[in-house]
């Protein structure tokens, strides 16, 4: 089966991002083509201005991981670093968002899949979803922020039980873990999710933003530094949550911070 020109998907649905991965035949497995679609998407929604977006799969799983059965590159560590580093920025692309990211999961989200999914904001999962970190098993190691993300999550004991081991669980298992918002019936989790992102889309838009910045900036600061931070946001939301000078004063922000 020939691959598809682009193995992402976009498509808008009012102010919500659609975005699905399409490797269908490969269960969605990841190859650099997939990166680059799914960090070109999360860029197009936000010069678009979406008010959220929801990251789905085509076909019977989210992403079942890397592609093994695709030939190993063979040319360098510099070339071979640029990879990793661009599987990152779909991390980093979503964290950079100031709209909610939402994965709708079902089947495999499995290694780089897993990690696509837990560097979203919310995830919505099929009941019948399988998350997994198997990279160790293939002599692989995580990427995507999950050595720290999943940490703060979890804790360090029990995150190193996930990633060392590499043991599937269910979705009741991450719901219970707290790496799952909703678990639905099979067949419903884009339907949740979109319904998920439609509530989030109704609220004012730079206070969504704030918030969600304040969060992700949460793992990487001190106390003090939170108590500085929600200060500076608290103000900017007195001013106006869709005041322009409001908007232009977080728009500098954010720029400063790149």
């Amino acid at each position: 089966m020939s691959e598809p020109e682009c193995p992402v998907g976009y498509a808008r649905k009012d102010e919500i991002a659609l975005i699905r991965l399409d490797r269908p035949h490969r269960l969605n497995a990841v190859v650099p083509a997939l990166v680059e679609g799914l960090v070109r998407a999360l860029e197009r929604a936000r010069e678009e201005d979406v008010r959220a977006a929801v990251l789905s799969g085509r076909g019977r799983a989210f992403c079942a991981g890397h592609d093994l059965k695709e030939e190993a590159e063979r040319d360098g560590i510099e070339a071979a670093r640029a990879r990793i580093d661009r599987i990152q920025d779909v991390t980093r692309a979503i964290r950079r968002s100031p709209f909610p990211v939402i994965a709708a999961v079902h089947g495999y989200a499995l290694g780089a899949g897993c990690e696509f999914a837990l560097g979203c904001d919310l995830v919505v999962a099929s009941a019948d979803a399988r998350f997994g970190f198997p990279e160790t098993t293939v002599g692989l190691s995580v990427t995507g922020g999950v050595s720290r993300l999943l940490t703060a999550t979890l804790g360090p004991l029990k995150a190193k039980e996930l990633v060392l081991l590499g043991e599937q669980f269910d979705a009741a298992d991450a719901a219970r873990l707290g790496l799952v918002a909703r678990v639905v019936e099979p067949g419903l989790h884009e339907s949740a999710a979109l319904e998920l992102a439609r509530a989030l889309a109704g609220k004012p838009q730079f206070a969504l933003a704030l918030a969600k910045r304040a969060l992700d900036a949460g793992l990487d600061s001190s106390l003090e530094d939170a108590f500085g931070r929600e200060t500076a946001d608290a103000l900017l939301t007195l001013a106006g949550t869709e005041a322009d000078g409001g908007r232009d004063a977080f728009a500098a922000k954010e720029e400063g911070t790149r």
